[in-house]
């Protein structure tokens, strides 16, 4: 049952403070709507959006050295990738040339033509010495023959495709 009559001293002071308590609530209300419309209203008179392209090839602007350097970046990359290839093509021709058998087969070939030479100048050199003679050999044909003075001596090399070389060498100048 509610109290009829004058209200006590501490229901006053209750009612004074909700008093107090829904002036502060309305006056931070007033305070967040002046806010809200403060930054609405700034918003509301922003500049308008303008878009500009950054890549050069749609703008226009500085064009030529985006397209050179591009142009720089293309042609790099592709002397990079003909250098490795040449590397690697050159790596594996070493490889091949460093094989067992390779250095067998050039050793054997270097003491053949020493034997060949051997004998060539055995025959000019030796004790019975020719004056002339013909060697073949792979292809080549090789003839000498010793001048009737005794002092040159004319080598003939033909190769396999018909080319000639002609040497002529004094004898006189293979002393020591």
């Amino acid at each position: 049952m509610a109290k009829k009559g004058r209200p006590s001293k501490i229901e006053i002071a209750r009612r004074k403070h909700n008093i107090q308590k829904d002036k502060i609530i309305n006056f931070i209300m007033v305070i967040a709507l002046i806010l809200i419309i403060g930054i609405g209203w700034h918003n509301l008179q922003a500049d308008e959006l303008v878009h500009k392209f950054k890549n050069p090839s749609f703008s226009g602007v500085g064009t030529s050295s985006h397209y050179l350097t591009i142009e720089n970046q293309e042609f790099n990359r592709k002397a990079d990738i003909k250098a490795e290839f040449k590397a690697l093509k050159e790596q594996q021709e070493r490889d091949a040339e460093n094989t067992t058998l390779a250095r067998f087969l050039r050793n054997l070939e270097s003491r053949i033509y020493a034997q060949l030479s051997r004998q060539l100048v055995d025959q000019l050199f030796g004790e019975t010495p020719q004056t002339s003679g013909v060697l073949e050999f792979m292809g080549t044909t090789i003839e000498y023959t010793v001048s009737p003075d005794g002092l040159m001596i004319t080598l003939k090399i033909t190769d396999a495709d018909g080319n000639v070389t002609e040497i002529t060498l004094p004898i006189g100048s293979f002393t020591f």
